[in-house]
């Protein structure tokens, strides 16, 4: 078959989307919600020395590629959960094909900070 893009959707992820909403004291909070969990294909990226440094690139917060079917309702303010680690997109979505298949690259969460 011609121009199909083939996926190795092995690995259960879940998307996560930011509502922020008022706590019992009325503040307004992030509140994270699963939206989806689709089946993906997830390859961690290790990137080479002179990647690391010209695009400086983090391994300690493990990149990683996820491609999955075709979805038009991600964007980079959501969240990617796989198995126990957090991770936020930091590229993407991307289409693959026409419509065949979305791309996402994502790290994970900082410990650092409120941001992530």
């Amino acid at each position: 078959m011609t121009g199909v893009i083939a996926l190795k959707l092995d690995t259960r992820i879940e998307i996560w989307s930011n509502t922020p909403g008022p706590n019992e004291k009325g503040h307004v909070v992030d509140r994270w919600l699963r939206v989806a969990a689709p089946w993906a294909e997830v390859v961690d990226i290790l990137p080479s020395r002179s990647e690391r440094v010209a695009e400086a690139i983090d391994i300690a917060a493990r990149p990683c590629r996820i491609r999955m079917r075709y979805r038009d309702d991600i964007d980079a303010s959501m969240r990617v959960k796989i198995g126990g680690r957090m991770l936020k997109i930091i590229a993407g979505p991307a289409e693959l094909g026409r419509r065949q298949g979305t791309e996402i690259l994502a790290e994970e969460l900082s410990t650092m900070g409120a941001g992530g």
